[in-house]
């Protein structure tokens, strides 16, 4: 998969006043691959997806989304990468004022100036993928917490995104409501979507990731396929991690 590398990262760093939260991170994310990332809370995880979407501005390295340099500081740039990489947050996120489709159909029409009929047909059809069919005209308040995410998985996907970053998409939500946001995401795998997880489930990883990718204090210690990073670790540091979830 890395002949086709989607994304690129090589000795990103980044610091938040003196504490370094990302120590010289190396990653190459083939197109169509499942990556998960997994590790203890305040390893990295998140700082890293933030780093790829242009939300936080770091300090040295360089990432390259379909070979196009991330400039966090170009306005103009940043426009053009998010509309290639879809975020889906631990939050949900949806504007409370707008339906379900509408919350779906703002970014196409507004950055894509994607006309209202076919914005409507998208988002209709986006909701019966993530299956909401129903939901269209539902509102945030109306929605449970597994429907609300996978409101935002749609409205993510409306950008026709050639990669998914999505980080703890299901640890605000009830356990009862973790599988439906769950199956969403494993049929997407299932159709090729490049997706980049930060996840603390540790089933679906191996099911589903092609690989996992293990950080600790700032740093990759350990990557590979599922039931190699998940039956044998090599490092102490991933055994205690493991062990501690057990």
């Amino acid at each position: 998969m890395d002949a086709d590398p989607i994304i690129e990262i090589r000795g990103l760093r980044k610091r938040f006043g003196d504490v370094e939260v990302l120590k010289g991170v190396d990653l190459t994310v083939g197109r169509g691959e499942v990556v998960a990332i997994i590790g203890r809370s305040g390893s990295g995880k998140s700082t890293l997806l933030r780093c790829i979407n242009g939300l936080e501005a770091f300090q040295d390295g360089r990432i390259d989304v379909e070979h196009q340099t991330v400039r966090p500081d170009d306005a103009g740039a940043m426009r053009a990468l998010r509309q290639r990489v879809g975020m889906v947050f631990q939050g949900f996120n949806l504007f409370p004022h707008l339906s379900a489709g509408r919350n779906i159909m703002l970014a196409p029409g507004l950055v894509k100036g994607l006309a209202r009929n076919e914005g409507e047909r998208r988002a209709r059809s986006l909701l019966a993928r993530v299956g909401l069919a129903e939901k269209f005209d539902a509102y945030a308040d109306q929605l449970s917490g597994g429907q609300q995410q996978r409101v935002a998985i749609a409205r993510a996907l409306a950008m026709d995104p050639a990669v998914l970053l999505c980080d703890e998409i299901t640890s605000a939500l009830d356990p009862e409501l973790v599988g439906e946001v769950l199956k969403v995401v494993a049929t997407l795998a299932q159709d090729g979507m490049t997706l980049l997880m930060v996840t603390h489930e540790m089933a679906f990883a191996r099911k589903v990731a092609n690989r996992v990718v293990f950080m600790h204090a700032g740093q990759i210690h350990e990557s590979g396929p599922a039931q190699q990073v998940f039956d044998a670790p090599r490092s102490g540091e991933l055994r205690q991690f493991l062990s501690a979830l057990a």
